[in-house]
């Protein structure tokens, strides 16, 4: 523990007759955690617990197809984080795309339901 995280445990032990009998909580902080670290380990774990995924949605690349896959997205109740369209590394046909796509969802359940909503909606979708 560094100094400053460590001020309430220290104030308990010196004064413990304050404190006797009480039920106390202590908060035990401090400003050396680095935010980039955190924001890493907390994204590992979405993805672990299935609320972010990336999948990948095949489609003509063709005005209008981008608004139909996040329409089918949102009405299955899931959030578009990012979107990137794959022209070059793909395998679909010249005419068409693969849309790579980072959503926010409830659960791996429910990332599958989203997968459904797009094939419903006639795209090939999958997570990648």
């Amino acid at each position: 523990m560094e100094g400053a995280g460590a001020a309430g445990l220290a104030a308990l032990l010196k004064h413990k007759e304050r404190f006797t009998g009480k039920k106390v909580g202590l908060v035990l902080c401090g400003g050396n955690l680095d935010p980039l670290l955190l924001a890493s380990i907390i994204e590992r774990g979405m993805v672990k617990s299935g609320r972010l995924a990336r999948i990948r949605v095949g489609a003509r690349d063709v005005p209008g197809s981008l608004a139909r896959i996040t329409a089918a997205i949102a009405q299955a109740g899931a959030n578009v984080n990012e979107v990137q369209h794959q022209r070059a590394f793909t395998l679909q046909a010249a005419q068409n795309v693969d849309i790579e796509l980072v959503i926010q969802a409830r659960g791996h359940e429910h990332v599958a339901q989203v997968i459904d909503a797009l094939k419903a909606a006639g795209f090939e979708a999958a997570v990648v």
